[in-house]
């Protein structure tokens, strides 16, 4: 059997492929690749080894969402490189309008948005690993202070 390595990148329907690049560039500091006006856009993160990490494929502004509860993609999961990071990534999100739930995940912690045409993703810093403990094996769902962890985990960087 062979095993992947990692995710490559995702490809989302959205409504305007214009509109959603733009989303993810200003709120996400992410560079487009490659647009097709109207059509497509690709993008990628400036950190990310990836020639594109997401791309976008315009389905037109009446196009149905998916209803709660069908099968499909639940979100995607982006990663910062710091605690101060995910803190300026909320204030983003915040102004945005696009913030939509944060969590403590024990190994992680966790804000959750929505692009314009309603896909969510999550933004998350890892803790580093040697503070995992027994966390290793659990799935917690709590409440996020990020004013508390980034007075606890301020300048330590994951991985």
């Amino acid at each position: 059997m062979v095993t992947v390595r990692r995710l490559n990148h995702a490809v989302l329907y959205v409504n305007d492929s214009d509109e959603a690049a733009a989303f993810y560039q200003d709120v996400m500091g992410m560079e487009v690749v490659q647009r097709i006006a109207g059509q497509a856009a690709f993008l990628r993160s400036p950190k990310s080894g990836n020639h594109h990490d997401i791309g976008l494929f315009s389905v037109g502004r009446e196009a149905a969402r998916p209803p709660p509860g069908a099968t499909g993609l639940y979100h995607l999961a982006w990663e910062v490189d710091s605690i101060e990071d995910l803190a300026a990534m909320r204030q983003s999100l915040v102004d945005a309008g696009a913030l939509v739930g944060q969590s403590d995940h024990g190994v992680s912690k966790s804000l959750y948005g929505q692009d314009p045409s309603g896909n969510e993703f999550e933004v998350l810093w890892v803790v580093p690993r040697e503070a995992w403990g027994q966390l290793e094996h659990a799935a917690p769902v709590l409440p996020l202070d990020l004013d508390a962890e980034v007075e606890r985990w301020g300048t330590a960087r994951a991985r």
